[in-house]
């Protein structure tokens, strides 16, 4: 169309958008910067549904709470420097980093979302020939996003390859001054010193340190599991109905638990029928670990599935991000009875991001199963099974005990109880 001329007549020497094509090209630019921004399905979490007070109780948190978000938006009406967000699982810290990505996006300013592990890996594949994006291509993407929200640092593998990554990218953004967001759950102190000094630069950073963690829902029980709360090393008995091979077999499965227990590192899959005993053995970690003052968490594979899906009622205590980040970034997860689970693609993606992320993560974990390691390798999805078998990372244990209950059946039959007869 021809604008109009103070005169009021058309000025037919040029031509502009009319309104309609305006806005076609808004909703290209806009489409085109959520694709960038990675976000996923954290395109939800923004500042309007964000309590600017956080949900804890406590009066202290609440006010560090309300300090950083106060941060989160002034930075994203104007992002300059670089803001740390640390705290636990729960805490609101990924809200907040995604909230801001969120919001440049719908100010037209581009911005890059992603997990350090998931940095590492396509870093890692990228330099597949076969990779869609090549390494050099995908590291300087990032490395020079105009705003760059970096979540879950310091749950990545400590390798040194690792180390350099991250080191690199940090380095080259904190020298060029651009913006960025890290968010991480563990304390600063534990990170690698050349990270640290970078975070703590009062130059460029800003840290807001968020509520601590509960130890109440991490050290302990919940209801439910009762059964699992007594199952220790200690009342882990050695049964009578075992042939050599059998108890040999079972000690073997024994001294592997409590070795994990008292270090844990890499994955440990337990395989036996129901009734061998591999739930105690998890279980004894899980309470090893408890006595130690150190966190843990049990899981009953199916269950946990049930309970992510009615996460997803606005009704729900617990949001389902909640939920499944804490069970995603546990520091020792225990998966029980997997492969009992219903098999449909929801569920295959759930599995899939929570084995991956902490398979990525290099986080401990303990997974017990019914099924045989055939029925892994053919029946699983590769893209899961390929995690739980990879022996640079997991250590797989068929037990081969049966069913602890065919041997009270038996004793049942051989000393039958007479019923008790009342006197008259």
């Amino acid at each position: 169309m021809h604008p109009l001329l103070p005169s009021g007549q058309p000025d037919y020497s040029r031509t502009v958008p009319c309104k309609c094509v305006r806005q076609k090209q808004d909703d290209k630019r806009f489409t085109r910067l959520k694709k960038y921004s990675n976000l996923g399905s954290l395109v939800r979490f923004t500042f309007e549904n964000l309590l600017p007070e956080g949900r804890t109780a406590s009066t202290q948190a609440q006010e560090r709470f309300s300090q950083a978000f106060k941060a989160a938006k002034e930075f994203a009406e104007k992002p300059e420097g670089w803001l740390v967000f640390s705290g636990p699982s729960g805490s609101g810290k990924t809200h907040l980093a995604a909230a801001i990505v969120n919001e440049c996006i719908e100010n037209g300013l581009p911005a890059l979302y992603i997990t350090t592990p998931d940095l590492l890996d396509k870093l890692r594949s990228g330099v597949n020939p076969d990779s869609e994006t090549p390494y050099d291509e995908f590291f300087e993407q990032v490395k020079s996003a105009p705003l760059l929200a970096l979540d879950d640092l310091g749950v990545q593998s400590g390798t040194n390859w690792a180390k350099e990554k991250l080191d690199q990218l940090l380095t080259s953004r904190f020298n060029a001054t651009l913006p960025t967001i890290i968010v991480t759950s563990v304390s600063l102190d534990q990170l690698d010193d050349r990270l640290r000094t970078r975070l703590t630069d009062t130059r460029l950073c800003r840290v807001f340190a968020l509520e601590e963690a509960s130890t109440a829902s991490i050290y302990a029980w919940s209801p439910e599991f009762e059964l699992q709360k007594n199952m220790t090393f200690i009342n882990y008995k050695r049964r009578t109905d075992l042939s050599m091979e059998q108890q040999d077999n079972m000690d073997a499965a024994y001294r592997l638990a409590f070795d994990f227990a008292k270090n844990p590192e890499g994955w440990l899959v337990f395989m036996g029928e129901t009734g061998c005993g591999k739930t105690h053995l998890a279980s004894a970690i899980v309470n090893h670990r408890y006595e130690m003052g150190k966190p843990a968490l049990f899981v009953v594979v199916p269950d946990f599935l049930d309970h992510l899906r009615s996460a997803f009622n606005p009704e729900s205590k617990i949001s389902y991000d909640q939920l499944f980040e804490s069970v995603k970034t546990a520091p020792l997860l225990v998966m029980d009875d997997f492969g009992e689970q219903s098999t449909n693609s929801w569920v295959k993606e759930k599995l899939y991001q929570l084995i991956n992320y902490r398979y990525n993560s290099r986080l401990p974990t303990i997974i017990t199963t019914r099924l045989t390691l055939d029925d892994i390798m053919n029946d699983v999805d590769s893209s899961i099974s390929s995690r739980l078998v990879d022996r640079n990372i997991s250590v797989i244990f068929a037990i081969i005990a049966p069913d602890f209950r065919n041997e009270v059946k038996r004793n049942l039959k051989s000393n039958p109880r007479r019923p008790k007869t009342r006197g008259r």
